[in-house]
């Protein structure tokens, strides 16, 4: 498959199926399909991951982990959804839900990715 080196930036959505060794910048949709690996630094608004993920992810909105997806460093997403079989990395794992707790009408929300504004957490069966 086709192997990457370097920092991609990009103001739409991404399809990753060979091995990407960088930074990945998106501001649309990052999908890493079945034989799709990514090292380095992921920073994105969408995510649809099927593949191998050895970097850290920060996802503004939705991050979706599919029943291949192996994840073995750190995520920060707004929204996550998996399917069963996700592989995390070996050991302890750590679930930490933030969520700022602001006055109505008082304060918007921040819509950069330091700034993540609704928290969900749901797990899926797989039929």
């Amino acid at each position: 498959g086709t192997i990457i080196e370097g920092d991609i930036t990009t103001n739409g959505d991404i399809r990753i199926d060979g091995t990407l060794s960088g930074k990945i910048v998106s501001d649309g949709k990052l999908v890493v399909g079945q034989t799709g690996i990514v090292e380095g630094e992921i920073v994105c608004k969408n995510a649809d991951i099927s593949g191998t993920i050895q970097a850290n992810i920060h996802v503004k909105e939705l991050l979706l982990l599919k029943s291949t997806a192996n994840i073995t460093e750190d995520i920060k997403t707004s929204k996550l959804v998996y399917k069963e079989r996700v592989k995390f990395k070996p050991g302890k794992n750590t679930l930490q839900i933030k969520q700022a707790v602001r006055e109505t009408g008082k304060t918007k929300g921040v819509e950069k990715l330091d700034g993540i504004t609704d928290v969900g957490f749901r797990i899926e069966k797989i039929e």
